[in-house]
């Protein structure tokens, strides 16, 4: 599966982004989904995740309330919508996918390239 992801720029605080992430399978529906994130000097953190199963969403304490993962089966493509940003949001972020079928809490195995969320004070 390869996954490329999309829609990082350069944002003002409180201001929003959509971020999105396009898998390469025909069989997008099986895989749960993840977006992490990995500021400059800091290990890679765990940002949203989404089942593939029903739904089901989770997210780290540090964006919940913002931050809204989605999926589109259709579409083969995950999206992040991120509101409320903060300069601390300012990470490379990327999207990420286990093995399919596989339940949460996942171990990923299928990695973007990452995309670039800048946000300025």
């Amino acid at each position: 599966v390869q996954l490329q992801a999309s829609g990082g720029g350069l944002v003002q605080a409180g201001g929003s982004l959509r971020l999105s992430c396009a898998a390469s399978t025909r069989t997008f529906s099986s895989y749960g989904m993840g977006w992490f994130r990995q500021a400059p000097g800091k290990e890679r953190e765990f940002v949203a995740a989404i089942s593939w199963r029903d739904g089901s969403t989770y997210y780290a304490d540090s964006v919940k309330g913002r931050f809204t993962i989605s999926r589109d089966n259709a579409k083969n493509t995950v999206y992040l919508q991120m509101n409320g940003l903060k300069p601390e949001d300012t990470a490379v972020y990327y999207c990420a996918a286990p093995p399919k079928y596989s339940y949460y809490p996942y171990e990923y195995f299928y990695w973007g390239q990452g995309t670039q969320v800048t946000v300025s004070s």
